[in-house]
């Protein structure tokens, strides 16, 4: 076993463990007391859904950045960068150039349109309860699988900083997981999520910040040092350095990584969880504001990303890091552990805050894909569809209430099975399948006048299950002994890893069809009063 695995090992440096446990319950509690505090002022729909919206554009671009620096971000790519080098990079490039899709096409027009949710917005000239339904099913399935790349983090990190080796103890970590998340969201609403996921994002750059500092300070603030460092210890020389080494050895993988590319930079304009931070502030220019603060936040996060990536890939052996975790998960973590020092109380301290860190991380996000599902599902489809719109506030939230307790327990099961898959690729995974059902049928909306119920079905379901049914067939779910999701099966055809190159046009060419194919005509009325809408954010709120 590997030094720094060993450190961490059940029975071994016993001293260091309550320091560990300590450090990581007062960030648990600190977020905890966040949230309770922020429930008492939970009192009405508005403030359950939206905050009040009463956060400001800085508050809100804070929170955006919180929501967005998963624990794909910070996990996932840190193992992807430290296992395949330059190709890991790639990740971080996509990340931060899907904000120009949504700053410059879908923050403000969705913020004046909308009330609470994407439904608001595509069942606006549509017939209600059919958009409704198929906007709440869409944020529900986007948001699963979003969580599993969340919950599976969780896993790999408590394991380490606890020294748990079997699956039965990470199983029970992920059901931690969504124990705390199920609390986070019934008891704070949006009004406690947000404020956890800013002290979250500062909290997080802070460890960044620290960890850059310090791998930079091991090579004397030299970048060529670190990168040639890294690319010799990874055994891979010059090549890990280069584009190609997990994406460019066959024309499969090569295919594979633009499929990746499209669902990454077309994701977050259709992700739930991101688009309802925008009706948190009061104004449109408010939410353009929030935008730019979270890409200038999120893009200085995606640098420092390099430092980790490549600073593990420079101090820890590949063997070390997948012996921990095949995906590449921990090597972050790992990262700490040397950087303070394997055998020293720094080490331990280091090791325990960097961690705890990207525990928040993990719970902000959760609690922010969850209260997205819940709140669609209350808004959409339970007061809009089932209530037929007579629903009052009182019975929308405790629908929302109840639809949390739902999914945190699908998500528990979920996340279970996909402990050993990379984090940043489960949430590509969740960008494919956001941007192949949620993101046509926004822009068609929004900016088409013909554009009908029909389409808007067509579009929403034919991309969602499309996305959904390649990925069940895919490696991902089953073939490869080391990470699929079901080991020692395999029932997968679709060769690619990431559905999006297919998925992603077949979501937008189905909104077409369905509109042409129909014969119900637009409402042209409803479509101009949408467009001033859009525009002002007149009668919206």
């Amino acid at each position: 076993m590997s030094p720094a695995v060993h450190v961490l090992a059940a029975g071994e440096a016993s001293e260091h463990r309550p320091l560990i446990i300590g450090l990581f319950s007062v960030f648990v509690l600190a977020t905890l007391v966040i949230t309770v505090w922020a429930g008492r002022q939970t009192k009405d729909a508005s403030d359950f859904y939206a905050g009040g919206r009463q956060f400001t554009g800085f508050q809100n671009g804070l929170a955006v950045s919180g929501d967005y620096m998963s624990a794909a971000s910070f996990l996932g790519i840190a193992g992807a960068i430290a296992l395949f080098g330059y190709d890991g990079f790639l990740y971080s490039i996509g990340f931060l150039v899907a904000w120009l899709v949504a700053l410059l096409l879908v923050a403000e027009p969705l913020r004046n349109s909308g009330r609470y949710t994407m439904g608001d917005v595509l069942a606006y000239r549509m017939r209600q309860r059919p958009v409704r339904t198929a906007a709440g099913t869409s944020t529900i399935v986007v948001s699963i699988f979003y969580l599993l790349a969340q919950m599976a983090g969780a896993g790999v990190l408590v394991s380490l900083l606890l020294g748990i080796t079997s699956d039965a103890g990470k199983i029970g970590i992920v059901a931690l997981v969504g124990v705390l998340m199920i609390v986070y969201v019934t008891i704070g609403g949006m009004k406690g999520t947000t404020w956890v996921q800013m002290v979250k994002a500062v909290l997080l750059i802070a460890g960044a910040i620290l960890l850059t500092f310090l791998v930079l300070l091991k090579f004397d603030f030299n970048v060529s040092d670190l990168l040639g460092t890294a690319a010799d210890n990874s055994g891979k020389g010059a090549a890990f350095l280069e584009p190609g080494l997990k994406y460019g050895a066959t024309s499969t993988s090569k295919i594979d990584f633009i499929s990746l590319g499209i669902a990454l930079v077309l994701g977050t304009a259709g992700l739930p969880h991101i688009l309802i931070r925008f009706y948190t502030v009061p104004t449109a220019k408010a939410a353009r504001k929030s935008v730019n603060w979270a890409i200038g936040i999120i893009g200085a996060f995606y640098l420092m990303t390099i430092a980790l990536g490549f600073g593990a890939a420079a101090l820890i052996k590949p063997e070390e890091i997948i012996a921990s975790n095949p995906a590449g998960n921990t090597a972050a973590p790992l990262l700490a552990l040397h950087l303070g020092g394997t055998d020293s109380n720094w080490g331990a301290i280091l090791l325990a805050s960097i961690s705890a860190v990207a525990f928040a991380t993990i719970l902000a996000v959760v609690a922010g894909l969850t209260l997205a599902s819940s709140s669609s599902f209350a808004h959409d489809i339970y007061a809009n569809v089932i209530k037929k719109g007579q629903a009052s506030e009182k019975e929308e939230m405790k629908a929302a209430r109840w639809a949390t307790v739902f999914i945190g327990i699908v998500s528990i099961a979920l996340g279970a099975l996909a402990r050993d898959l990379n984090v940043a690729g489960l949430v590509a995974l969740a960008f494919a399948v956001a941007a192949s059902a949620n993101l046509p049928t926004i822009l068609y909306s929004l900016f088409w006048k013909r554009f009908n119920t029909n389409g808007a079905l067509w579009s929403i379901y034919g991309g969602l299950f499309t996305a959904v049914f390649l990925v069940l067939f895919s490696p991902v779910v089953s073939g490869n002994p080391k990470t699929s999701m079901f080991k020692g099966v395999d029932f997968h055809w679709f060769p690619l890893e990431n559905p999006g190159i297919i998925s992603i046009p077949v979501g937008f060419l189905l909104g077409i069809l369905g509109t042409y194919l129909s014969k119900e005509k637009a409402d042209k009325g409803k479509y101009a009063e949408l467009e001033v809408r859009s525009l002002t954010g007149t009668g919206a709120h």
